[in-house]
């Protein structure tokens, strides 16, 4: 079994000074994980907890890395390499593909340039770019997201990046548009979020979606004494919808513990998902 962990679920620890990037990678080795899935504020050179939130966001506006970008990544990958975890999904944050404004949409172009080269120097196999814009996605914003895509996923495909929308926000929510943009977008795939639908959508998008997940979250929120989940989310039976559908990709925790114990969060919801998966 396949295992990987987006970097969310400790965005508390990052945020406390008690993990970084580095710390990171030893905690999902400790924890079993096959691969890694940042998300792109963990791997920031970030020098203060107050900017955690925001630092995903606000990269350089080159397209290309710096010398210091290069040394920096290239630590990291040392890193990975030695801990001897592949780097999976990388989740961007701040290069979503529409803007209202032309200015805004070049500026995020240049990020989602910058963070595809971040991924390949890193060696990982998916990036997550947001489509953005309203949640209706009339033709005239589907237009400028088909197109940003089409140039995003032109990029990757050469460096052996595969590129993912998530449910996650904006048009998204709604899964008729996730539909649309997976099978109307060439090359363009899917990752999961069992949670990010709109909420009266979630129980609905959940079985429309999963048999084009190519990359799931698994969202978890708080567990009882005997390991299960047992807020709203319904988590054993999102994980039992994307069996069902027969997926086989690498099951991806994003754990959010209202107790705000995020490694043990993380191994609980890692634990849950064998018992379901497995079992």
């Amino acid at each position: 079994m396949e295992i990987g962990i987006c970097s969310f679920s400790f965005h508390r620890l990052l945020a406390s000074g008690q993990q970084d990037i580095f710390q990171y990678i030893a905690d999902c080795k400790a924890l079993g994980c096959t691969q890694l899935d940042p998300w792109n504020a963990h791997l920031s050179d970030i020098q203060k907890g107050d900017d955690v939130i925001h630092a995903g966001r606000n990269p350089q506006d080159s397209m290309h890395l710096s010398a210091g970008d290069t040394e920096y990544i290239d630590a990291v990958r040392k890193a990975a390499d030695e801990a001897g975890l592949p780097f999976g999904c990388i989740a961007v944050d701040g290069a979503h593909i529409y803007e209202a404004d032309e200015a805004k949409r070049a500026e995020n172009r240049a990020r989602a340039y910058r963070w595809l080269d971040v991924a390949h120097r890193l060696g990982a196999k998916q990036v997550r770019i947001d489509a953005g814009g309203p949640q209706e996605m009339p033709n005239d914003v589907y237009a400028i997201i088909q197109e940003g895509y089409r140039d995003v996923i032109d990029r990757a495909t050469p460096l052996g990046i595969e590129v993912l929308v998530e449910n996650h926000w904006g048009p998204t929510v709604l899964p008729e548009n996730c539909l649309k943009l997976i099978e109307e977008i060439e090359g363009l795939h899917l990752l999961l979020d069992c949670h990010n639908f709109r909420a009266d959508r979630r129980d609905e998008g959940r079985r429309m979606c999963a048999p084009y997940a190519k990359a799931i979250h698994l969202k978890t929120f708080e567990f009882d004494a005997e390991g299960n989940e047992i807020s709203d989310e319904k988590a054993e039976e999102a994980l039992q919808i994307l069996k069902d559908a027969g997926y086989n990709g690498v099951w991806g925790v994003e754990s959010v513990p209202k107790d705000g114990d995020e490694i043990k969060g993380a191994r609980q919801t890692i634990a849950l998902i064998r018992r379901v998966v497995l079992g």
